[in-house]
């Protein structure tokens, strides 16, 4: 059995590195297409320990996403030296800082707004939690829409460009690099940094599911007042799951940032909370095997059902706008899977029933 496993993850293993390289015969946008799935998977596993395990509904993690984007545009970018007198001076060509200072600084910074959620939502639950939720991360989308006057820190709607890409190493990942005869470009590098930054997650997720803090959290979701009776401390422990489950959120927003070099609060709105919350549902909720599975689908179902509206709409006469039949059209392949499996594409084993009875001899 352990042979078997080994063999999996082998190949499992050869499959993740050999796959960039085989889209990259149909050019950039496939890989790109992955890279964002990637991504999104590092957000539904952020979104996973407070959902999940916690069983918190949080509509607004999307805040968290946003966090980290700004966060790293305006350390590695020369918007703060374009709009300040003090970082001019200091910093004349633009401040770029390290990838090793900026990301840290971007993960704790999100924590502590997961921190700042969770201090005055203690004592709510279900939809009034998730109506708390949602609101403070519309309020971290208004507030980066519109903090540029009397300062300009966001540049508002218009967001904030030239943003540094990623150097490991002594590597560019904004440009192409040939290794062995072979050429690498930018898309293909980021891939194998995202794919790195799962991989680190998923086993972070899985020893946090497996540890006393994991148990704790899944004692609060299945009954807080029992939890709270067998000594368990759910405030702390609330307020862990959703620093930690920011902490995800805003490492996944300075990567977002890097890799599109350009941030705006469009790319922060609640359509893509709703999104990451069904990424988390559909794939099967506090269960990671499931959880990345929803999430690459529902990465990629758009962007494969672009090309199925576009020819609809050329049926049509162009009468039908493809953007909203594409939206249409996952809205239905998602109601299809939530009706013929009810618990999630790959659910989590079920725990707790009672022996069935043996049959009378």
């Amino acid at each position: 059995m352990e042979t078997k496993k080994l063999i999996t993850f082998l190949l499992a293993a050869v499959g993740l590195l050999v796959v960039p390289l085989f889209a990259q015969q149909f050019g950039n946008g496939p890989v790109r297409i992955i890279d964002l799935a990637l991504l999104y998977v590092l957000l539904a596993l952020g979104l996973n320990i407070v959902v999940g395990y916690a069983g918190l509904l949080d509509l607004g993690y999307v805040a968290f996403y946003a966090v980290g984007s700004y966060m790293f545009a305006l350390m590695a970018s020369p918007h703060l030296s374009d709009n300040f007198e003090a970082f001019k001076a200091a910093f004349p060509e633009g401040l770029h800082s390290p990838i090793w200072l900026v990301i840290p600084l971007a993960a704790g910074v999100a924590a502590l707004f997961g921190v700042m959620l969770g201090a005055p939502t203690l004592k709510l639950r279900g939809d009034y939690l998730a109506i708390v939720t949602l609101g403070f991360g519309e309020i971290i989308r208004v507030f980066l829409n519109n903090l540029e006057h009397p300062v300009n820190v966001t540049n508002g709607p218009r967001g904030i460009g030239q943003i540094d890409s990623f150097h490991i190493f002594g590597i560019n990942l904004g440009k192409s690099w040939e290794v062995f005869g072979f050429t690498l470009p930018s898309v293909t590098l980021y891939y194998y940094l995202f794919l790195l930054l799962v991989v680190v997650s998923v086993v972070i997720c899985y020893r946090l599911e497996q540890s006393r803090i994991g148990r704790a959290w899944m004692a609060i979701r299945e009954d807080e007042i029992a939890a709270k009776a067998m000594g368990i401390n759910t405030r702390n422990l609330k307020l862990l799951a959703f620093g930690m489950g920011a902490t995800f959120g805003g490492v996944a927003g300075a990567m977002f940032a890097s890799f599109q070099g350009f941030v705006s609060p469009e790319s922060f709105s609640l359509q893509e909370s709703i999104m990451i919350v069904a990424m988390v549902v559909l794939g099967g909720i506090g269960h990671i095997p499931g959880v990345i599975l929803g999430a690459l689908m529902l990465a990629a179902l758009p962007e494969v059902l672009r090309y199925v509206a576009g020819d609809i709409q050329s049926m049509t006469g162009g009468r039908i706008d493809a953007s909203i039949l594409r939206q249409l059209l996952v809205a239905l392949a998602m109601i299809t899977i939530m009706l013929v499996r009810p618990r999630g594409l790959w659910p989590a084993p079920e725990h707790g029933k009672a022996a069935p009875v043996p049959a009378a001899k």
